[in-house]
């Protein structure tokens, strides 16, 4: 069993001893924290605010339990619940400001297998916990300082759909175009792993006039017809569907929504990489501005962004971060290489509803395959490597060393060390759950990406 405390939230598999696994009292007593931090936070302002926190949830197994005892501790800690029940994440974060809300809170584990389950913590403004805030929750939970509050003072619950006003805001968009969608006449084939995205995404493609729509794995059961995790190696059936030319494009999303891979009319990745390099060029074309990703997302947003006159910012990993990054440097657009695009003119959170309106509208504006799209964009590959520590190995002092060894080229030590040669980048950060160094590195074909992290695992063993 696993429990793994952060400062977006908690999350584990579920079940298990206390303090082991996800269970009824490691749930109570996190949400209970986490309300007691909003609490203070609302005692902050100058007039008192409807004490509300919204819930959302996606469609995994343990989702029913989740919701349960966390609209129930919140009720008992005199807090109102706007339960928007089965709803993506973007959807629960646009509920937050929507209902004027204190917080949110989101029942999901994201991209993890059905086993896993989370409680991601949102602020008053739908954005996830700062850092300072998510520790403050989880000082709070370890302290265990909870009055809850007496009869007459117990919040009370309603239950709302947020989904249409959610598709309303990506129409609403100036960027998106559904008359152009429309008369392009595609045909979009889906899949959304069972859960949330089988009711968000047909009826946001629906509204975009989108009329032929081929469904796969579309009901939100909760049981993930494959590893949920939208990458190439588990999107075999949607692949070979496009393959067969009965689709013009595809789209693929995680359990909660925030990630869209895209699979282009041949079968074809399309890259989650360039999901957002190829939003971020249209928004680009009509609305010039600074873009920002994390330092393990591909050089070519970077590229683009110079094409264009423009200003690149890479964050620390961590969609926090990214946004915290975005606000910084005022960008127009930005997000994760893992599929999340985040819009501003949306919202300030990774959103594939978003994503789909703008690159449908991109590729009615161009005239274009998916295929043809993604041929105009630089060419990068990725590679993902670990080194794995020895208990007496000093990270920190590592990756100074490597720092130092590699001055002379351009560094970046904000999150863990990226070096950035000529040809390509190497990024190096510690995971937080594992005793490993994450290696990622990206260059203009595979091997050299694999050759740059090699060289880079070599420096790390020779400073040991």
């Amino acid at each position: 069993m696993s429990l793994i405390k952060s400062i977006s939230g908690i999350r584990g598999t579920i079940g298990g001893r206390v303090g082991e696994g996800l269970n009824p009292v490691d749930i109570v007593r996190f949400t209970a924290a986490y309300a007691v931090q909003r609490l203070a936070y609302l005692k902050q302002l100058p007039a008192a605010s409807k004490p509300t926190i919204v819930v959302g949830r996606d469609a995994r197994l343990s989702g029913q339990m989740l919701d349960q005892l966390v609209t129930g501790t919140l009720i008992g800690m005199g807090f109102d619940v706007v339960n928007i029940g089965l709803a993506t994440t973007p959807t629960t974060e646009l509920a937050v400001t929507g209902e004027n809300a204190a917080g949110g809170i989101i029942l999901t584990a994201s991209h993890n297998p059905k086993q896993w389950n989370a409680l991601k913590l949102l602020n008053e403004k739908g954005e996830f916990l700062n850092d300072a805030e998510g520790k403050e929750v989880l000082a709070i939970a370890e302290r265990e300082d909870f009055t809850f509050a007496e009869v007459d003072n117990l919040g009370h619950v309603t239950y709302k759909d947020y989904l249409p006003y959610h598709v309303n805001k990506v129409l609403n968009l100036d960027l998106v175009h559904p008359e152009a969608i429309a008369r392009r006449n595609f045909t979009v084939a889906i899949d959304c792993v069972n859960s949330v995205g089988g009711l968000a995404i047909p009826a946001m493609l629906e509204a975009l006039g989108v009329k032929n729509i081929i469904r796969l794995n579309c009901e939100p059961t909760g049981h993930f017809a494959h590893n949920p995790e939208p990458i190439p190696q588990h999107l075999t059936e949607i692949s070979d569907l496009l393959k067969s030319g009965k689709a013009d494009v595809g789209f693929v999303v995680d359990p909660d929504v925030d990630r869209l891979a895209i699979i282009c009319e041949n079968g074809e990745m399309f890259g989650e990489e360039y999901t957002l390099v190829s939003v971020a060029d249209y928004v680009l074309d009509h609305t010039p501005g600074n873009t920002c990703s994390n330092l393990s997302s591909t050089r070519a947003l970077d590229d683009i962004t110079r094409q264009h006159g423009c200003y690149y910012s890479a964050s620390a990993v961590g969609e926090v971060n990214v946004v915290e990054e975005m606000k910084r440097v005022n960008a127009v657009i930005g997000g994760e290489g893992n599929g999340g695009v985040i819009y501003p003119a949306a919202h300030y959170g990774r959103d594939a509803l978003v994503g789909i309106g703008l690159f449908l509208s991109r590729l009615a504006e161009r005239n274009m395959t998916p295929s043809q799209l993604r041929a105009t964009f630089p060419n990068y590959y990725i590679s993902k490597n670990r080194i794995d520590l020895k208990p007496e190995m000093n990270v920190d002092a590592i990756l100074a060393q490597v720092k130092e060894a590699y001055r002379n080229e351009r560094v970046n030590d904000i999150d863990g060390v990226k070096i950035d040669f000529a040809d390509g980048w190497v990024h190096l950060r510690k995971s937080n759950t594992e005793p490993i160094i994450r290696v990622y590195s990206e260059a203009a074909t595979m091997e050299q990406a694999n050759a740059l992290a090699q060289q880079v695992i070599d420096q790390v063993w020779k400073s040991c």
